[in-house]
């Protein structure tokens, strides 16, 4: 019988942008603000760092600093962003009626 032990990854040191994410928020000088399920962080980042993160395929802008990942989204409804149960401690977002009907459709099509 072997024993194996397992790494367990720190998130908050340690995150995967695009897997623990909920959005994430810009700030001044290249501050950026994570969001997860239980935590959040800023980090530095550079104007290359920035410009890869914008870019990516999941993140969806909703306001000018403010950037979502839609593949973390449970549902949308009511002006808002729900990351996990409507009625529950989860973290939500508010979002204006032309954004969420863009979130919805994006959303439609990845099902």
């Amino acid at each position: 019988m072997m024993n194996v032990a397992l790494q367990e990854r720190n998130v908050y040191e340690e995150f995967d942008v695009e897997s623990d994410v909920l959005y994430f928020k810009l700030g001044m000088q290249g501050l950026v603000s994570f969001h997860g399920r239980n935590y959040n962080r800023k980090k530095r980042m550079t104007a290359e760092e920035l410009k890869s993160l914008i870019s990516k395929r999941n993140f969806v802008q909703i306001s000018s600093s403010c950037y979502i990942n839609t593949a973390k989204i449970s549902s949308v409804g009511s002006g808002t962003v729900f990351f996990g149960p409507m009625h529950s401690d989860a973290k939500q977002l508010p979002v204006n009626r032309r954004k969420q009907q863009e979130i919805q459709q994006l959303i439609s099509t990845r099902q």
